[in-house]
């Protein structure tokens, strides 16, 4: 007993003397990089110019597949889309197998198949290998291109085209890339309505033939398999995969920098949030020695929560859900620095001032130990916990022959990482982010924000949605003699179905669909009576979701099992409410017309209405005086909130008509109601209030 506690106080000494030699005044010095130990894929090449890959890894029971056919960059002009529908219309089925069949032995094998115009991807249990790989190759090399499948595609991608016209992200992908590299350069190219309705189904079979062949095709191999084996069974199943006829193109000089800093603007009427991007193009591969420190240097500006943009416009002002930057690398010449976010049309002004002065920080102050050492910390982490993904491996592998990589890429990352000083990031910022030839691409309701940008002193050019310059919009149109606030009310009465009728309806059930952004298939029933009573039921696969009640009196919401009385204060708004139909009721000295503004390409009659301290905006369409839009702004978590909510679809229900297509924008979500039924007068009593 006595030599353990003699052993006991021998090391605590030990202890307490170590502790007492450390220097806590000074930052630790990082300890040196992990060593990396990357296994080698196994490698051999087919005759037709296939080159495999294979990661042997027999941890888990399972094998993935991933193809990837490498392409020069190409442009599709007038028939832009086809590599689109191509990369739909592969993996429906093949020559011998019809779709349905294909589709179900992928399921009954568990697998995953995927395709798109340049690769494949598959994966599923290794016992099942042989099959997998039997089904991708077929699908690959015998792909059934079917009329039906076709024009099937052609409407989705025409339907998607339909949607996007109102979509700010949208439209600021397109305009981005159109501006910064060329509407006629690979990269920004884009698709359009009339591009699609030029495609046949010839052309995509054209396309296959010229574009998906093996000569520059790599497929990576990884998990519980033996390389012989699969050698085999590569060999069989793609060894008749004719070799394509090699092309080359000449690829289109991207679009220059600008001279010095604009603003490229697009005014999109219905945006509730404008979308910023600032961006220059650069000239960056994988294998320029910049490339670390530049990775480092984009971390500490955009790239992680507590970088400088975010800290700025999310933590400080309040002012955005996140600023990220990013920068591409390419190995034919074209990628792009960008620095972006989406923010309230009141701040879009200061948020540019802002984005400049957070770059020029980077470019013009050494960054801090303490942000330099917690950048490279993250991309440590990552880095080691990917290595965990025998998929990482294999990707690392590929990325070496695409890029042309010295074979230690990855065994040093970390010590190049680590290896990064201050002085390389002021270096490489001030070489790559560029923001005195930068375009600001700003996607935005130009009535509220051309103002602010205007006095930012920086040139503004204007540009549709298809990235064509344009002139200064007419934001704001004079309203007709004769025509007031109460005409415009009168007039949508009217439109609806007339005083005589709307005094007819004592209650609305509705019942429809209710779609939430990320969120599972969902159903909803409103119930409204005259006396502002009200009820509305979420539900998802006839399961009850979330409630919200009002019988006039009190109130409560429910969600997940959990009842919320409504406050005082929530009891108050409701009994201010004017019910179903506001405008038969509203006190017109506190209605204002303001102006004929432009929605959804439509001019409507902006109408601004006081309800005590609050004030609320609703548009009526000139053309046909329905309601076709209503904005509030509301305060949560000490950020202004702007909800709009678009009514489209009207149709009659006795005598009186309701818009059967509702979509609410709430900050960055969007959530969207299809009415299919409405129902006057019947299906509703005080019960469903309580």
């Amino acid at each position: 007993m006595k030599t353990k506690i003699t052993a006991l106080i021998a090391v605590l000494f030990i202890s307490i003397s170590a502790s007492a030699q450390i220097d806590r005044s000074k930052q630790p010095k990082p300890g040196p990089a992990p060593a990396i130990t990357l296994e080698i894929p196994g490698e051999f090449e087919l005759k037709n110019g296939l080159k495999v890959l294979i990661v042997e890894n027999h941890k888990l029971p399972r094998v993935s597949y991933s193809l990837t056919i490498d392409n020069q960059p190409i442009t599709e002009g007038d028939k832009a889309g086809t590599s689109a529908m191509l990369g739909a219309m592969l993996g429906n089925g093949t020559t011998s197998i019809t779709k349905d069949v294909f589709n179900e032995e992928i399921d009954f094998l568990g697998a995953r198949l995927g395709f798109s115009s340049d690769g494949a991807y598959a994966s599923g249990l290794s016992k099942y290998s042989d099959r997998i790989l039997e089904l991708m190759a077929d699908a690959a090399i015998n792909p059934l291109f079917s009329a039906e499948e076709f024009e099937k595609e052609k409407a989705r991608v025409l339907e998607g085209l339909k949607n996007d016209k109102k979509s700010v992200d949208a439209v600021a992908s397109r305009v981005g890339g159109a501006l910064s590299y060329g509407s006629k350069h690979p990269y920004g190219e884009f698709i359009t309505e009339e591009t699609i309705n030029n495609i046949t189904l010839d052309n995509v079979r054209a396309f296959y033939q010229k574009y998906f062949n093996p000569n520059n095709a790599y497929l990576v191999i990884i998990g519980d398999v033996d390389f012989k084996t699969v050698e085999k069974q590569v060999k069989k199943n793609f060894k008749k995969w004719d070799e394509g006829i090699d092309f080359t193109t000449n690829l289109v000089t991207p679009n220059p920098n600008v001279a010095s800093t604009q603003i490229d603007f697009v005014d999109m009427p219905n945006a509730v949030q404008s979308n910023v991007t600032l961006t220059n193009n650069v000239k960056l591969e994988m294998n320029n020695p910049d490339y670390h420190a530049v990775l480092i240097a984009n971390k500490i500006l955009g790239g992680g929560f507590s970088s400088y943009l975010n800290m700025n416009l999310r933590e400080a002002n309040g002012w955005t859900y996140g600023a990220r930057s990013g920068i591409g690398t390419s190995r034919y010449g074209a990628s792009r620095f960008t620095a972006s976010t989406a923010v309230r049309n009141m701040v879009t002004d200061s948020t540019v001032i802002e984005t400049l002065k957070e770059i020029n920080r980077i470019k013009n102050e050494p960054v801090t130990a303490e942000a330099l050492t917690n950048a490279k910390a993250k991309y440590v982490g990552d880095f080691v916990l990917a290595l965990e993904s025998p998929q990482t491996i294999a990707r690392y592998a590929l990325n070496i022959k695409l890029n042309k990589l010295p074979g230690d890429f990855y065994k040093t990352y970390l010590a190049k990482i680590n290896a990064v000083t201050a002085a390389d990031v002021q270096r490489v910022a001030n070489k790559y982010f560029k923001p005195e030839n930068a375009r600001i691409i700003i996607i935005g309701k130009g009535s509220e924000v051309i103002s602010g940008l205007e006095k930012t002193g920086i040139p503004i050019k204007y540009y549709d949605k298809f990235a064509n310059p344009v002139a200064k919009p007419e934001f704001s149109k004079p309203i007709p003699d004769g025509v007031t606030a109460k005409s415009v009310l009168d007039s949508y009465i009217t439109a609806i179905g007339g005083v005589n009728n709307i005094n007819n309806v004592n209650t609305v059930k509705m019942d429809g669909d209710f779609v939430v952004q990320g969120a599972p298939a969902l159903t909803v029933e409103i119930k409204k009576t005259k006396d502002n009573k009200e009820s509305m039921e979420v539900a998802m696969q006839g399961m009850v979701m979330m409630k919200s009640k009002w019988n006039g009196t009190t109130g409560y919401g429910e969600q997940g099992g959990q009842k919320t009385t409504l406050s005082d204060t929530e009891i108050t708004d409701k009994k201010s409410d004017l019910g179903m139909f506001p405008e038969t009721k509203y006190d017109i000295t506190n209605v204002t017309l303001e102006s004929i503004v432009d929605i959804d390409g439509a001019d409507s009659y902006k109408v601004k209405v006081m309800t005590g301290d609050d004030s609320s905006y609703r548009y009526y369409d000139v053309a046909t005086n329905l309601l076709v839009q209503e904005e509030s702004t509301s305060e949560a978590q000490g950020q202004k909130i702007t909800t709009t909510v678009k009514y489209d679809n009207y149709s009659e229900v006795n005598g009186v008509k309701f818009p059967y297509a509702q979509t609410i924008i709430a900050g960055p979500q969007t959530m969207s109601m299809n009415i299919k039924i409405v129902k006057v007068n019947e299906g509703v009593t005080d019960a469903d209030f309580n």
